[in-house]
């Protein structure tokens, strides 16, 4: 019988209604019903993967020595835990509460978590999703600390009011034994003791517990006979305490700097009392108080001097010096200067026992932002080279790309050049921390992330198998001259902080070529070089982007019209004129300035290119440098697309100006369009909405009046043809254009009036400096405006997404497609921009590229997020592109390369009467798909209501293709194509930083990531496969282990009793000698991962082996009681046999009557 699939039901009915939604259904949109879709929503779910970077605000650490496993609690009640590379988990607490100390049952595969809260958890990391057993919250006392002994299940808690409780760490249940503050210092002090800040056993004799309190006492508490030993009294209140693996001494830090030394058995007074960093004074008086000495550790060593590790103590004269750890080990002590705050530290030993030689062989270091491993073996304390991306931070994210199932050749040849950038000077040791072992999952296709910062720099990760590790870093600041002093970098910054910073990026992974644009309105075209090259200049282009003010209001009384549909056909810089404008300025390396003292700044570039010669690694190059200039005092635009094409040569980007088409082969600008320019004239209404979208944009007025050389034909031309001026005079233009101000500021309010009065005036004034009629920096024209109020800020129209393609120009195209560009603007307009390559590629770099408008395609509601073609049979088209070859390399090996040169083969040309694509449009509100060349609407989709997209992207998914979307409400959805059928619409997070707005991306296969903190990058699927095999793709914390055999005693020391002395605590703190804890006091809370729902969870070859082990030892055991009770029986049946034949022997010759 066949199985009845409700989720398919609602696949049709929702199919039917999308489909219903269209307004007309062509013939196009009748066969495109029958276009097959293999995508259905069982093949959807979303979950999280995996969590890379640095734990954000860590607070805590542990450490297992046997299981070489590294746990990190955050202010955030995250956990995270690391092995050897590759080897990474995320946990969170529900509460969300701080984590204030971690304990591992060490080579138990089990975690103790104390919390801010004051709740303790027990984890078992025996699963690859680690999961709470058990908790136990208090409600009437503050943890303070925390101490589990080695192969115990007996956890001292210490409370704010300085008591100590005991829980087994099995049961998660409190014993009746308490140790209460009072009993504990009796009468050494007339006050409170405060809080315990220290437990732990003498690693000698487990039966006596060492007790530190905040003010300053310590004391000797005997667990058997339930009072203190001795007590120990210091001025100085105390913030930790070590042992000497002997347990005849211990240490103290100090809050005035100082480490105390004491014999167990003389508590008059320390015996040796040091201040490491005081300055010792020469009549022998007590040395000045330094910082507070947060934390010591005391290692002792087999064959020489002991090792002592401390933070903080520094004197208080070195204001501002960064935190520092020293290493004090004989008579040396040394100093490590660190780059942030110290959180925690730990020193990783040979041996879990304490009571042995530690044998310390490195000291973990937790920072604020970073995590450092110094190696103790080597001479200077090197640091060993971190194999985690922990680095992600190194300087803010500012932008973020992911790319799935790339060339599989990109990944070593990046590795190649990024070896070459590896500091020098790490420890020669492996990476310490090595437990735990790498998941065994199928799918392993390439995945590659690329990840912007604010200084400028560029990071590419191996994001592969669910791991990250940094491939490849490139710095784009070298491009540019870094300004020396105050004066010299306010001189044209447009952003106030981090110049450099990525705004966006666009790379080709087939051809290598990378695009990348800067916050200071740069794009810098990169090539990719396994070849070291010295550029003598950068080749620079600099650009004016200007403003518009189109006339949509009512017609001009002239009947004038603003020409919008312009093309092109440029000469190349080699056999053409020498530009009639400076809209375009291309030059080697400097930078031209055409602004006076006393002036506005004009065709001044935000940051000044390199002039020196670049010495450029293997790697990316530096192939272009494109630079918005100011125009008449106003700074330029932040650049908002961004879009390349290797096969064509070509780059093309925009801001809320308009439009920039730039050749970076010739070295050329193609086209300035302003947004409106290009829009079709037969359009009457270009777009003038009632309530326009925010463009980003720095503060500040946007544009000038003064236009300079660019008329509205002349910004579609090269910058090296010729320049006509629609007018007679510039006088003729300033008086129609003053008259056109008076006019709008009628229909403005007062505030806009203003604005509108005084450029007037500023034109006036600058009117009666006659200029030189020949000279054409002051020429005019009728749709470019003299200023930008603020509410045509408000209301410009920004360029928000480009997309190469091969399509359709025009609706009834009956050739091949040919190369276009599709623009996409904020106000939800679609439009198109044809190519005219030069016919072959000899003939590439000697003959113009022409441009031509071809007007609007669609319009949707919102601004454009992304648009894609499908061909007839609904896949996706991808864009043509150019192989890699190295531009550095022979002219043999260039020939090789070029020869292999290939694009995608063209769509099929359309037939008569038949559309042979599809256009995906996906705007902050609503899908469309058109059928081309036909451009008519075959599907639309409104995605979202009362909430808004933040990114889109058409993504491959397996054998089918579909939009998926990120909404500021926190919906994920994906779109069927054609059909944009609803799939997918899951609740994942709603929109609690921008951060995540702006970091937040799709890739194929089913794979997402965004940035969940500062530190951190988040993965997802929404992939049902990549979801049901994520079990098997997940590393493994737990690892079957040995522990280490005890030291032994030695034959004297066993003979004698002076080895350590073991405690049953079983019978101290069990319910039959202790009694019963109060119920008020903590509350048992079982957690989901408890025993039973362990056994279920856990999977894998760890959970198999422990599961065969316990029926191994079961099956052991009962065999062990049938042969306890055969022999049993066989003992009462020879005992019965004897007993029958002694009662036969004495009555055998007795008569009846005698018995």
């Amino acid at each position: 019988m066949k199985k009845f699939n409700i989720r398919k039901v609602l696949d049709g009915l929702t199919a039917v209604s999308s489909s219903s939604s269209s307004a007309s259904q062509t013939g196009a949109g009748k066969e495109n019903d029958a276009v097959p879709e293999s995508l259905q929503s069982e093949h959807f779910q979303l979950c999280k993967t995996v969590r890379h970077g640095f734990p954000h605000q860590p607070s805590s650490m542990a450490f297992d020595p046997v299981q070489k496993i590294l746990a990190v609690g955050t202010l955030t009640g995250a956990l995270r835990l690391f092995g050897r590379a590759g080897v990474e988990c995320y946990c969170q607490h529900e509460s969300g509460a701080g984590v204030i100390q971690l304990q591992f049952l060490i080579n138990e595969g089990a975690l103790v978590s104390a919390l801010a809260d004051d709740s303790i958890h027990l984890w078992n990391l025996r699963q690859k999703i680690p999961a709470i057993l058990h908790s136990l919250k208090f409600n009437r006392e503050r943890i303070t600390y925390c101490h589990l002994p080695f192969q115990s299940k007996w956890l001292y808690i210490g409370t704010e009011r300085g008591n100590i409780h005991i829980v087994n760490v099995e049961s998660f249940t409190l014993s009746g034994y308490v140790i209460m503050w009072n009993k504990a210092i009796e009468l050494s002090t007339k006050t409170h003791p405060g809080p315990v800040v220290h437990i732990s056993d003498n690693p000698m004799d487990e039966g006596k517990l060492l007790i530190g309190f905040e003010c300053g006492v310590v004391v000797l508490w005997d667990l058997k006979s339930k009072k203190a030993d001795y007590r120990y009294n210091y001025d100085e209140a105390i913030h930790s305490v070590a042992w000497h693996h002997e347990g005849k001494q211990f240490l103290c830090s100090h809050s005035d700097g100082t480490l105390t030394t004491w014999n167990i058995r003389t508590p008059a007074k320390p015996t040796q009392i040091i201040t490491p960093h005081g300055k010792q004074p020469k009549d022998g008086k007590k040395p000045e108080p330094c910082k507070p000495i947060l934390k010591v550790e005391y290692k002792t060593t087999r064959a020489g001097d002991p090792f002592m590790v401390l933070s903080g103590g520094l004197s208080y004269d070195t204001v501002g010096r960064r935190a520092c750890l020293t290493v004090m080990h004989g008579k040396s002590t040394a100093v490590l200067e660190m780059d942030f705050p110290i959180v925690d530290f730990l020193t990783l030993c040979e041996t879990p026992y304490p009571n042995d030689f530690q044998e310390p062989y490195a000291v973990v270091v937790l920072l604020e932002r970073d995590l450092v491993v110094i190696d103790l073996g080597q001479i200077g304390y090197p640091i060993f080279e971190n194999p985690y991306p922990l680095s992600i931070h190194e300087s803010p994210v500012t932008c973020c790309e992911y790319f799935a199932d790339c060339p599989a050749e990109l990944i070593p040849a990046l590795y190649s050049v990024g070896s070459r950038q590896k500091r020098q000077g790490y420890s020669k040791k492996d990476w310490p921390i090595s437990g735990g072992n790498w998941g065994q999952g199928t799918e392993s296709y390439p995945e590659i992330i690329i990840t912007g910062h604010a200084d400028g720099t560029i990071k590419f990760w191996d994001a592969s198998a669910l791991m990250l590790q940094v491939l490849y870093k490139l710095k784009t600041a070298k491009v540019f001259e870094r300004a020396r002093g105050k004066e010299e970098k306010a001189n044209a910054d447009i952003v106030d902080e981090d110049p450099f910073a990525i705004q966006t990026l666009c790379w080709c992974p087939e051809s290598r070529m990378l695009c990348v644009a800067g916050v200071s309105a740069h794009v810098i075209v990169y090539r990719f070089s396994k070849q070291e090259v010295a550029t003598a200049n950068v080749q620079l282009l600099e650009v004016r982007m200007q403003c518009e003010l189109s006339d949509v209001d009512s017609p001009d009384a002239t009947g004038e019209q603003t020409p919008t549909q312009a093309s092109s056909v440029p000469s190349s810089p080699q056999d053409g004129e020498p530009p009639a404008t400076d809209s375009t300025q291309p030059s080697a390396g400097g930078n031209g300035s055409n602004s006076s003292a006393d002036g506005p700044r004009d065709n001044i570039p935000c940051l000044q290119v390199r002039s020196s010669p670049l010495k450029q690694s293997p790697g990316y190059q530096v192939e272009l440098v494109v630079q918005l200039v100011w125009v008449s005092g106003e700074p330029p635009q932040q650049i908002t697309s961004l879009a390349i094409n290797s096969s064509y040569g070509l780059v093309v980007f925009g801001n809320s100006n308009g439009l920039a088409v730039v050749d970076y082969l010739q070295k050329t600008l193609l086209l300035n369009l302003g947004t409106s320019e290009l829009y079709s004239p037969s359009e009457p209404n270009q777009r003038q909405p009632c309530s326009p979208r925010k463009a980003r944009q720095p503060s500040g007025a946007l544009c000038d009046s003064n236009d300079g050389p660019n008329a509205a034909e002349e910004r579609c031309k090269s910058p090296n043809s010729g320049s006509n001026s629609p007018f007679n005079s510039d006088d003729e233009c300033k008086a129609k254009f003053i008259k056109k101000v008076k006019y709008k500021s009628r229909r403005f309010s007062k505030t806009v009036a203003n604005d509108f009065a005084r450029m007037s005036r500023k034109i006036s004034s600058s009117n009666d400096q006659k200029p030189n009629p020949d000279s054409k920096d002051v020429s005019f024209i009728r749709s470019r405006s003299s200023s930008m109020t603020s509410v045509d800020r408000e209301s410009r129209e920004a360029v928000c997404a480009l997309c190469f393609c091969e399509t359709f120009p025009k609706k009834s195209s009956d050739g091949a497609p040919s190369p276009c560009v599709l623009v996409g603007t904020t106000q939800g307009s679609v439009m198109l921009v044809a190519l005219s390559l030069p016919p072959g590629d000899d003939h590439r770099l000697m003959q113009p590229v022409g441009i031509s408008s071809c007007g609007t395609v669609a319009r949707l509601k919102g601004g454009i997020l992304t648009m894609a073609l499908l061909d007839a049979a609904g896949a996706v088209l991808p864009a043509s592109y150019e192989p890699w070859y190295d531009p550095n390399a022979s002219d043999e090996e260039k020939e090789k390369e070029k020869s292999r040169w290939r694009r995608p083969a063209s769509p099929p040309s359309s037939q008569e009467g038949h559309d042979s694509q599809f256009a995906v449009l996906c705007s902050e509100k609503q899908a469309k798909v058109l059928a081309m060349p036909s451009q008519t609407r075959v599907h639309k989709h409104n995605i979202t209501e009362s909430s808004f997209v933040l990114r889109a992207d058409v993504v491959q998914m397996g054998s089918g293709n579909c939009i998926a979307c990120f909404c500021a409400n926190g919906h994920i959805m994906t779109l069927s194509l054609p059909s944009l059928r609803p799939l997918l619409d899951v609740n994942y997070l709603p929109l609690t930083d921008m951060r995540i707005a702006r970091t937040f991306c799709f890739s194929n296969l089913g794979q997402a990531l965004y940035l969940t903190s500062p530190t951190e990058v988040q993965r997802i699927t929404y992939s049902q496969e990549t979801c049901d095999n994520l079990q098997e793709m997940l590393s493994e914390l737990f690892t079957p282990v040995e522990t280490p055999e005890a030291p032994n005693k030695g034959f004297f020391k066993g003979l004698f009793g002076g080895g350590a002395q073991s405690l049953d605590r079983e019978d101290l703190f069990g319910e039959t000698a202790s009694g019963k804890a109060s119920r008020s006091l903590a509350q048992h809370i079982p957690g989901p991962g408890n025993m039973e729902g362990m056994k279920g969870a856990a999977s894998g070859v760890v959970g198999d082996l422990a599961r065969a082990r316990v029926a191994l030892d079961e099956r052991g055991q009962k065999l062990g009681e049938l042969e306890e009770r055969t022999a049993a029986m066989m003992a009462s049946a020879e005992s019965f046999s004897k007993h029958a034949h002694d009662m036969m022997l004495k009555y055998k010759d007795k008569k009846w009557y005698q018995l």
